[in-house]
């Protein structure tokens, strides 16, 4: 018997549709892809379900004829290839000619366009890549395709989406790279009914930036801008010493086409090496242009990566652009000085005694702590039993000896631990403290921010964040928890709004709570006396997990006894 066999059409087509359609998003690419490639100067994206029940991608391009239509559902019928030689020198989004056949072999799809004039439009509607209907109707120049029921007849694909929020915030990411892209472009999204993202037409890279971000985002970006030997570079990158926790602002455009390459990433990130605070990663929206013939775009099935002829040359020429940017944009960071305080305040605040919180129930920042130092002995302040701390090192790590040898600790990763146990009892019995603004700040928030805020709004309003939406991307913090000023009081919750987008709900309080022990820890750099080393090293082995931070991060590193011996030639005991 053969164990060989030809696959029938319906299975090969539902397999190639699989390698192009893997999720909402990618109808909305394929289809946005093709509106520009069209010539739209406006484009408007309808969804419901995240994308999973309904997408309409609506434009104002050329539109087609309905000989033209009806042949753009053969797969790999396209107009902007026809030899091989044009695969050397691809200067468009799409080329393979399998977007309408591939979203037609998994969803019902129906297609309205035209040519305009007086010409007669066209309607098609396929189901499964079964031909329904086709007729003339009255339609203006452009096209409009809307898909339903996603998937509706490969359920093994549709279970493994995410939910709504989910698969909509890839869809208004990839939106928002296009907007970036094109800011000439009239782009604008809706879910639900609601409207998610509106972006008229601007005339610059950075009027589209202020648009989407504000005006925050530019006052931290300097502008790149470069050329040579054919490559030419343009765009917007961290002014040091400003950068993010997350590399998610981090977008590369080859030729306008949205790409995730490591060639340009590393580039970015070396030039930046050392010029950031530590655990911050450069954000940048750059724009690099090159022959088309010296990158391949045919490389993946959902062209989200490229290939450069001289990988070499890209990489000296992006990294050398945003070298001579950094140094032409310097960039001290200030630092506000607050007034003097008594000797005794700040010996309290060394001590970990002030107490942040205002209610009992909470303790202060390293927990019982408020409890006189100086009231316990030496050796059940500094061993328990077990431990010695030994000092501090490059004012970052605790030293301190245990029976089996060294142990080096973490402070800020300690610390956060120690704070997030804290914090998880307190959300526990729903005991935040909060404080009101007097005078409420505003701020602004990206699409995908404002999508996250729906998501994870109700963790943060119990953990005492409370916000007001003040009418189009502006919102206004009102209350925050007792332990934050103000000003890093907002930066923490727009902290967890980009850290939490991709969160599941279960996993969502734990991100809240975790980025708050982060931006309320003692950081590194910081010294710290003798008293709070030692509580600290106590808490930390009292708590869940002393391995490691909630992050994932290491906290305590042993160098065994006999480690120290074998390196010193000491006989072992």
């Amino acid at each position: 018997m053969n164990r060989i066999r030809v696959l029938s059409p319906e299975v090969s087509q539902k397999i190639a549709a699989g390698e192009v359609i893997e999720r909402p998003v990618s109808v909305v690419k394929e289809l946005v892809e093709n509106a520009l490639d069209a010539g739209a100067t406006e484009i408007a994206v309808e969804l419901a379900a995240g994308g999973k029940s309904f997408i309409r991608v609506r434009d104002d391009g050329h539109g087609m004829s309905r000989e033209d239509a009806e042949l753009a559902f053969v797969r790999h019928a396209t107009s902007k290839v026809a030899t091989e030689d044009d695969l050397v020198a691809i200067a468009t989004l799409g080329f393979r000619g399998e977007a309408l056949a591939s979203i037609s072999a998994v969803s019902r799809l129906t297609l309205r366009t035209g040519e305009g004039g007086d010409a007669a439009g066209v309607e098609i509607r396929r189901e499964a890549d079964a031909v329904l209907d086709v007729r003339d109707i009255a339609c203006p120049r452009g096209a409009t395709v809307e898909v339903r029921d996603l998937f509706f007849n490969l359920p093994a694909r549709l279970k493994f989406l995410r939910g709504d929020a989910s698969e909509l915030t890839q869809s208004v990411k990839y939106l928002t790279q296009v907007a970036l892209a094109y800011p000439r472009l009239r782009l604008s999204a809706r879910h639900d009914g609601r409207n998610v993202l509106n972006c008229p037409s601007v005339g610059s890279l950075r009027e589209r930036i202020f648009q989407l971000f504000g005006a925050a985002a530019l006052e931290r970006l300097m502008e790149v801008g470069d050329e040579k030997a054919g490559l030419r570079v343009a765009g917007f990158a961290s002014r040091p010493p400003s950068g993010r926790r997350d590399r998610g602002h981090q977008l590369f455009f080859v030729n306008r086409r949205p790409v995730r390459d490591k060639v340009l990433s590393s580039a970015l990130n070396q030039a930046y090496r050392g010029h950031l605070e530590k655990e911050f990663s450069p954000e940048a929206y750059l724009f690099l242009s090159v022959p088309f013939a010296d990158v391949d775009v045919n490389v993946h099935p959902a062209k989200a990566e490229v290939r450069f002829r001289d990988s070499s040359a890209v990489f000296g020429f992006l990294f050398g652009a945003v070298e001579r940017a950094r140094l032409k944009a310097g960039g001290v960071k200030e630092v506000a000085v607050g007034p003097a305080r008594r000797s005794e305040d700040v010996r309290a605040e060394q001590l970990g005694l002030d107490v942040p919180f205002k209610v009992a129930e909470a303790g202060d920042e390293f927990g019982d702590a408020g409890r006189s130092v100086q009231d316990r002995s030496q050796t059940e302040v500094t061993t328990s039993g077990r431990r010695r701390v030994l000092g501090q090192f490059a004012n970052a790590y605790i030293v301190a000896e245990d029976a089996e040898g060294l142990l080096v600790v973490d402070q800020h990763n300690a610390h956060e631990r120690v704070l997030f146990d804290k914090y998880a009892d307190i959300d526990r019995r729903r005991k935040w403290p909060v404080k009101m603004i007097l005078v409420p700040l505003l701020f602004d928030l990206t699409p995908s921010q404002a999508l996250a805020l729906e998501a994870a709004g109700q963790s943060l309003q119990e953990a005492g964040f409370r916000v007001e939406d003040m009418g189009g991307r502006s919102y206004a913090l009102l209350e925050y928890p007792d332990i934050f000023g103000p000003e890093d009081a907002l930066t923490t919750f727009l902290e967890v709004l980009d850290e939490s987008k991709d969160a599941t709900a279960a996993g969502r309080r734990d991100q809240v709570l975790a980025t708050m022990a982060c931006k309320s820890a003692v950081k590194a750099g910081e010294p710290l006396p003798r008293e709070k080393m030692e509580f600290l090293v106590e808490e930390l082995f009292k708590t869940s997990d002393p391995a490691l931070c909630p992050h994932g991060r290491p906290i305590v590193v042993r160098i065994p006894k006999s480690q120290v011996e074998k390196g010193l030639r000491r006989p072992s005991n």
